[in-house]
Formats: structure tokens, C-alpha cells, sequence
């Protein structure tokens, strides 16, 4: 039996709705060529009040679970985000009850924006350590634009937040290995990012404010400080060490990167020295959190972007702080397909 664990397929689902820079600009106050090009929000993803996290899943298993036995998935693990339909809520086991996943076991999985990554490493691991488990689903869904308050300045750079689900399948094989990854964590900024009230600090049952249902950063001075000295180098140090590890022999072909502000995105790859068109931005999307990663995929390989035997590396950023990267090898002519709620690959 081949140790190699392989992306089989991986499919995104997106709302129809969207905030643009217009309409941020209006409830912000900020200028809107600066939400346009210094934040590199043109638009992005909004779900409307009736659709949730789990509902959004669900959806991007369905596709890529069509032509698939339900009984042959193994194990689920939910890499959405922590706000979900419910506070204190397993909502992977509710993915494995509407998909009628009877044979597989689930459970969540929290590392913020980077769960995707630590998905793959954890599911990988699972894999080669245990023989009964040969596919696993990861799905999450995020309406993390719901913990967006335009009247907070301290949290600005968190305005690109939007809604959308994702879903990858993972089966043993020798295609789109997944290869090697690198994590780091700092806890300086563990406190940085929060949402006031709800936790045992601040139940809801004694009653909020609004300013304290979304997120915030209580020292915005002092995270900026902070980042500035650490944050580039870190994605840099996990990019370069997943990559060292598992294709020493070949640069980076495609990197695909979470949304941030379009000078930190380019100081990246111009450290990495890759070409803009191996990096997308996606500034029509927003920063969905842990799918950004799949969706970047989508769009290099419907752009054509992605050749046999590329050297891909999904990096991303928790706020907490985690930095995360995984490398794969792309080594199948896969295809793509669309509709106004799909990206397919």
C-alpha cells in the first residue's frame, strides 16, 4: 500500500451576495480608492442571514463527493471556522449526518486562517499511521464577514473578512502528493484579536453590547509593532522550509496565498522571487479564512496557471498568530468546471 496521501479533488462554494469598496468606503468612512488598492478589496463574498457555515460545507463536499461512495469516507474533519452555526458545536459530526457519511468518524479542527494547512498535515498523518483510514473529507465553512464592524478603526485589517465554504478530498495514491509542511506560533499576539463577549470572561447570558459581538484588537499600536518585525519574515521562513523539505531539487511554480493588503502580498513574492502570475490576488473574493487556499488553487487551474509535476505551496496566517505552509506536487491534468456558486477542480 502506497504511503503517498494525494488531493483528489477540491471544489470551493461561494455566495452570490458581495460588499464592494464602495459600500465599505460608505460604512467605514475610509476613501475608496484606499479599500480598492491599499486594502485590495474591489469586492468581496457575503452570504445572506439564512446561510451558515455548515450549510456552506456541505455544499463544497457535495461536489466533491459526486461519483463517490459515501460508505468509503473515512474520516471527516471540519476546518471551518470557530464561529459557527452554534457556539460549543461539533459541526463536522452534523457534515457527517447530512452527507450520510455512515462509515466515517469526525471532528473539528481550530488553527483560525490556517486550519486548511493544518487540516492537510493532520489528515496526512492520520493516514500513514493508520491503515483502516483511506479517504478523508476536509470541509469548512466561514461567515466570518458577519465579525467585521466598519466603525472599529483598531480592526481594519480585518475589512477583507467574507463568507464562502470549501471542501477537499484526500485518498491514498501517487498523484498531487502531499508532501511536507512547517508551522509557527507565537503567543505575543494571542490576545491581540478577540471578540469580547461570549466566552467565559463575558458570557452573553449577562447581556452585550454590539461592540462586543465582533472582533476587535484591544492594542492595535502594539500588534502592529509587533507584526512588523516578525510577520513577513515568518510566512517566509514556513514557505521556504516546507518547500526545502519537499522538492529541494525545484523552486516554487505556484504559491497560493490567503488574501491580505496587496503590498504585503507583493512583498512575498518578490522575496520569493516568483512572477505576479504565479500568485494570484484575489481581490474580487475577500479573505474567506482557511478556503482561501483552495480557491486560489481553483483560479490557477482555471487560468491555466498549473502544469504537470509544478511545485505548489498553500501558505497562510491565523491570527494568534500561526504561520503555516504544506507543499504538493500538481501531477494531474485535472478539470474545472463553474457555476455562479462553484469553482470545481
Amino acid at each position: 500500500m502506497t504511503t503517498n496521501i494525494s488531493l483528489k479533488r477540491a471544489a470551493v462554494w461561494l455566495p452570490e451576495g458581495y460588499e464592494d469598496s464602495h459600500y465599505i468606503s460608505e460604512k467605514s468612512g475610509i476613501p475608496e480608492f484606499v479599500v480598492r488598492e491599499k486594502m485590495g478589496i474591489v469586492r468581496k463574498c457575503r452570504a445572506d442571514k439564512e446561510t451558515h457555515p455548515s450549510y456552506m460545507a456541505i455544499e463544497a463536499s457535495k461536489k466533491v463527493l459526486r461519483g463517490i461512495d459515501p460508505n468509503s469516507i473515512d474520516l471527516i474533519i471540519w476546518t471551518g471556522s470557530e464561529y459557527k452555526d452554534f457556539p460549543v458545536w461539533s459541526a463536522g459530526i452534523y457534515v457527517q449526518r447530512e452527507l450520510g457519511l455512515k462509515n466515517a468518524w469526525a471532528f473539528d479542527v481550530a488553527a483560525r486562517c490556517s486550519t486548511n494547512v493544518l487540516g492537510l498535515k493532520l489528515a496526512k498523518t492520520l493516514m500513514q499511521t493508520d491503515s483502516s483510514i483511506n479517504r478523508v473529507l476536509l470541509c469548512g465553512g466561514h461567515k466570518t464577514g458577519d465579525l467585521v464592524n466598519y466603525k472599529d478603526e483598531t480592526s481594519r485589517f480585518l475589512y477583507n473578512l467574507s463568507d464562502g465554504g470549501s471542501a477537499m478530498l484526500l485518498e491514498r495514491g501517487d498523484e498531487n502528493p502531499i508532501l511536507e509542511s512547517s508551522v509557527i506560533t507565537d503567543g505575543a499576539f494571542s490576545l491581540d484579536v478577540i471578540i469580547k463577549g461570549g466566552g467565559t470572561k463575558k458570557p452573553s447570558r449577562n447581556g452585550l453590547s454590539d461592540e462586543d459581538t465582533y472582533l476587535t484588537c484591544p492594542d492595535i499600536e502594539g500588534m502592529r509593532q509587533r507584526l512588523a518585525t516578525g510577520s513577513i519574515e515568518n510566512f517566509l521562513k514556513v514557505i521556504k522550509t516546507a518547500a526545502s523539505r519537499s522538492m529541494p531539487e525545484r523552486p516554487i511554480d505556484y504559491l497560493s496565498l490567503l488574501h491580505m493588503k496587496k503590498s504585503a502580498h507583493d512583498e512575498i513574492v518578490r522575496a520569493l522571487e516568483l512572477q505576479d502570475e504565479q500568485s494570484i490576488y484575489m481581490d474580487h473574493y475577500g479573505h474567506f479564512g482557511a478556503p482561501d487556499q483552495v480557491l486560489s488553487l481553483g483560479l490557477a487551474e482555471k487560468k491555466g496557471l498549473l502544469k504537470k509535476g509544478d511545485h505548489v505551496v498553500l501558505a497562510s496566517a491565523g491570527i494568534g498568530y500561526t504561520w503555516s505552509a504544506i507543499s504538493l506536487r500538481w501531477d494531474t491534468d485535472t478539470f474545472f468546471e463553474e457555476d455562479k456558486n462553484e469553482l470545481r477542480f
